[in-house]
């Protein structure tokens, strides 16, 4: 078939190779100029690992990604450890592919340098699409159009391919926002793991991305009007919001460095589908989620495995089996993410030591309790 892919990000880059190897016919379509997102960290559970690997990237993924050795979450203001997972070879060895975390420019361009030259195209935003042609037709803003197969939406939380074809769905505010920025890996002596500091109201997350430690700082905020990444922030108040925590985060803190960006946090509800007989999404476009089980990602990545894995015969019945399987996972994950808004969140008091006890006996979040997450093989 022939496949266009709308968005080159990595949900879409990853469906583009997956579909690839297939032996499908695919250019992915990309408003860009090009791969230049300011970056930001992701982390990869084996379950998006996997995917990687199966399509011959482990070792790109190696040189350029890095394996944390555990887990951490710390009590806001004195560090203490609630509970710790063990990351590097446990999650290879309980799962079969390793737990990376990566930044993300780095990955978009392992997963680009795997594409044939060509595939990906530059400055095409798309402005309509229009399904109920016997074949698809992408309309774009210099004024082209292509036709295809089968259209695939993987231009995120906006998506304009999901807007023109399942339609439009309201956003929902989480009353959060999140802080994002780099901290210089030399400049801090922690050994290196995923770091979760949980305290009244908000949390903030650190982990090793290579040269770099990235930070996601959460923080409640009564309105954002912007879902975006590239939100210009406040140091000073980034640094405000977390004035009395622990020594150790407010080093972290110390040594961030303009710029720092704002990010409002929103979601929508599990979509009631995906697909028409010839279009289709994948990632944000579908299922964005709150990023408190750090799946956003690695959700993308299983799409682009399993829409490959699914589309096989006529056109029509394998959508519907790849959005068949993939709904009900995606959604319940989306929901686990919005409780952890609140779990995550607690002030202190019975209900937080409730949770922090549960943590700290094994009998809360785990890497046993998230299997069906990270032991899940989309391209099966």
């Amino acid at each position: 078939m022939r496949v266009i892919v709308v968005g080159g990000g990595i949900g879409g880059l990853t469906a583009a190779l997956a579909l690839l190897r297939a032996g499908h016919e695919v250019r992915v379509d990309e408003r860009a100029a090009g791969f230049g997102e300011i970056g930001a960290g992701v982390q990869l559970g084996p379950n998006a690992t996997r995917v990687l690997h199966g399509l011959g990237l482990d070792a790109a993924l190696r040189r350029n990604a890095f394996s944390p050795v555990a887990t951490r979450f710390l009590r806001w203001e004195d560090d203490t450890v609630l509970t710790e997972w063990p990351l590097a070879g446990h999650m290879e060895a309980r799962f079969g592919a390793p737990y990376y975390t990566v930044y993300r420019p780095n990955l978009i361009t392992v997963l680009a340098a795997a594409l044939p030259a060509g595939v990906v195209c530059f400055g095409k935003a798309v402005t309509a699409v229009e399904s109920w042609h016997p074949r698809p037709l992408v309309r774009f803003a210099d004024g082209t159009a292509e036709t295809a197969d089968v259209v695939v939406g993987a231009d995120g939380i906006h998506s304009a391919v999901r807007g023109a074809t399942v339609a439009e769905t309201a956003a929902r505010f989480s009353g959060m926002c999140a802080y994002r920025a780099l901290v210089p890996a030399d400049a801090l002596s922690a050994e290196p793991a995923v770091r979760v500091w949980l305290g009244p109201n908000r949390h903030l997350v650190a982990y090793p991305v290579g040269r770099f430690v990235n930070l996601v700082c959460v923080v409640p905020a009564t309105d954002w009007p912007e879902e975006s990444w590239t939100a210009p922030g406040s140091l000073a108040e980034l640094r405000a919001a977390f004035r009395g925590w622990s020594r150790e985060l407010n080093d972290l803190l110390d040594h961030v460095r303009e710029p720092v960006y704002r990010w409002g946090l929103y979601d929508r509800e599990p979509l009631p589908r995906w697909s028409t007989a010839t279009t289709t999404l994948v990632g944000d476009a579908c299922h964005p989620m709150l990023p408190f089980l750090a799946q956003g990602g690695a959700q993308a990545i299983e799409d682009g495995a399993a829409l490959a894995a699914a589309l096989d015969g006529d056109l029509a019945p394998a959508l519907a089996r790849y959005e068949a399987r993939r709904r009900p996972h995606t959604a319940r994950i989306q929901r686990r993410s919005w409780d952890n808004n609140v779990d995550y969140h607690l002030p202190d008091g019975p209900a937080q030591r409730r949770r922090d006890a549960a943590l700290a006996a094994g009998e809360g979040m785990n890497v046993e309790s998230l299997s069906w997450i990270y032991g899940n093989d989309a391209g099966r």
